[in-house]
């Protein structure tokens, strides 16, 4: 085991402040200098590589005698496309790219010159992986800021809307936009969340709060059953977001489904830190949180084990606690489940192209003005990977089409973010992200070393197939870091939809499905293509799939008891609690 790498740099000077945050709020957070890093090795090894200069030259000219022989024959309907889009991309499906051949021709130069962009940014020699990626996605970016289908001119859907409506389309598109701007300056939420407001529309599960830290609040669940599972089930979110996404309405609530199969649940709820807090580090967070829950669980209910469980970065938090409980109290947990999280942060995914030295330095300078990242520029670092769904499909959609999307509670829950510490979120990037500790065994926590090699308790780990922020390649290598059985789950979606997956009633997904196979320690396949070629498939929603091995890691039935929680002023605290509803 290698030493860990030192956490301290020199803070930003107070006379470079000024000049860093002007910058980082100009680049939405996002360092210049890490991205013209990548630029300039990108480009001083392609001026170097004639043979890759050729290479692009030869395809740019079979591209445009492609393009020409389709923008000549297509006028006559029997010509065939000259590339497709790729599936995810639907920007050109609506039927009037099609109808019209100036634009069906449009829509292909548009994607022939994206394919050759793409061809230029990779397969350079000498270019380092993460600078190829960082060219790869900001290149990507640019593309979907100049297609044809942004403008009202070049999007032929929009000009027959323009021509049915006599205008009124963009006159509606012009109030959509009003509306969002003035609330983005405002500091204001979206329209429409007001109605998902946590105790009213979401986060309605009955229970009651039964402990209380600086950090979290832990509720615990009303029983809806006779007999519940002996062992209870406690869950750890992420700390980013608000916890109620695993409890969002009666209709595709976790925490319902849990508790009407007869599982006793509590979950963690996050406190939304404030100025004061910047000195709180991942320490605090791994003490006041997992641990101080798994111990709180632990009292409320003796003389049983749990199963804890996390999604996203709880369940990385998770682990580390579980590493740690393993080593100190190994009586206190029968499972450990992880959902959409990962333990290994070397391929992280397209998180990871806003990870490295410049970009967390530049991060660190943003966060010493007022001691915490805006939880609303996390989300927005989110919506920029996932740019052509939750970006410019919304600028078509409500600004030049006019309509008005219906907010939806994921959509509410998505900008009810919440503030990061200074200290927590630069320690946490560092570890895991740059420096990849605990995968490499040396992550420093409750004074001692820890790895996943210290999980040896049953997993269950789920990922999902489009998961933007864990990508379920990634999340699959406990397998080879954990010295314990593991369950994997692939279930269908991203990282939110696929994990909020209910298995029946009206917002049950119709094409739900999902992979499950098990393995003793170290004998799952190495490559993940190899599981996925594999692992049989199921339709539907995972969900009873991870019940069913809840059932069958439990002692058996137990009879249900009232749930007791925290009284303040003479009343009982009842869930959500007040966390929850920090703003």
């Amino acid at each position: 085991m290698t030493a860990a790498k030192p956490l301290t740099r020199p803070g930003p000077e107070p006379l470079d402040l000024p000049l860093k945050l002007g910058l980082a709020r100009l680049a939405n957070g996002i360092s210049p200098a890490s991205v013209a890093m990548a630029y300039a090795d990108w480009l001083a090894h392609l001026a170097a590589s004639p043979s890759k200069g050729a290479e692009l030259g030869a395809s740019a000219w079979r591209k445009s005698l492609s393009w020409m022989h389709y923008a000549t024959h297509a006028w006559q309907g029997d010509c065939e496309r000259c590339i497709e889009p790729l599936p995810q991309d639907k920007r050109f499906s609506p039927g009037e790219w099609h109808e019209i051949p100036f634009f069906a021709a449009l829509a292909q130069a548009f994607l022939l010159q994206e394919r050759w962009w793409t061809e230029a940014a990779s397969g350079v020699r000498g270019v380092s992986q993460h600078h190829e990626d960082v060219v790869a996605f900001t290149l990507r970016q640019l593309a979907d800021l100049v297609s044809p289908s942004n403008f009202v001119a070049t999007n032929p859907q929009v000009l027959k809307a323009v021509v049915t409506s006599s205008g009124r389309n963009l006159v509606s598109g012009f109030a959509n936009w009003s509306r969002d701007a003035l609330a983005v300056l405002a500091g204001g939420p979206p329209r429409g969340v007001e109605r998902f407001r946590p105790g009213e529309a979401v986060a309605v599960t009955p229970g009651q709060v039964v402990f209380r830290n600086h950090l979290i609040e832990l509720i615990q669940y009303q029983p809806q059953t006779p007999q519940v599972d002996a062992e209870p089930v406690l869950i750890v979110p992420s700390w980013i977001m608000k916890y109620y996404i695993l409890d969002l309405t009666p209709d595709d609530s976790l925490v319902r489904y849990l508790v009407q199969q007869g599982h006793t649940v509590f979950m963690v709820s996050w406190r939304n830190p404030a100025a004061e807090d910047r000195d709180l580090g991942m320490e605090d967070y791994l003490q006041q949180g997992p641990l101080a829950a798994v111990h709180a669980v632990a009292r409320l209910c003796p003389a049983v084990r749990l199963h804890a469980a996390g999604y996203c970065l709880g369940g990385t938090l998770l682990a580390i606690a579980a590493a740690v409980l393993a080593r100190d109290e190994p009586d206190l947990l029968q499972t450990v489940s992880i959902l959409a999280g990962q333990v290994d942060f070397h391929e992280p995914g397209e998180l990871g192209l806003f990870m490295d030295e410049s970009q967390v330095a530049f991060l660190e300078d943003l966060m010493a003005e007022r001691g915490y990242l805006d939880g609303r520029q996390m989300a927005g670092a989110f919506q920029l990977i996932n740019s052509r769904d939750l970006v410019w499909s919304k600028l078509v959609h409500e600004y030049l089409m006019g309509a008005q999307t219906a907010v939806t509670a994921l959509g509410a829950w998505n900008a009810d973010a919440t503030r990061l510490p200074a200290r927590m979120h630069s320690e946490y990037l560092r570890r895991l992200y740059l420096h990849n500790d605990f995968a490499e065994g040396r992550y420093p926590a409750a004074g001692r070393w820890v790895a996943p090699s210290d999980l040896r308790l049953p997993l269950f780990v789920a990922g999902t197939e489009r998961d933007h922020v864990s990508p379920w390649r990634s999340v699959y290598k406990i397998h080879a870091l954990a010295h314990a059985p593991v369950s994997f789950l692939l279930a269908s979606g991203g990282h939110n939809v696929g994990i909020v997956s209910a298995p029946s009633g009206p917002l049950a997904h119709p094409h739900a499905s999902y992979r499950f196979a098990s393995h003793p320690p170290g004998e799952a396949p190495a490559d993940p293509q190899a599981w996925l070629a594999a692992a049989p498939a199921f339709a539907g929603s995972w969900w009873p799939r991870w019940h069913e091995w809840l059932a069958q890691h439990s002692s058996g039935p137990v009879a249900a008891r009232e749930v007791a929680g925290l009284v303040e002023q003479g009343t009982a605290l009842a869930a959500p609690g007040s966390y929850v509803h920090q703003r």
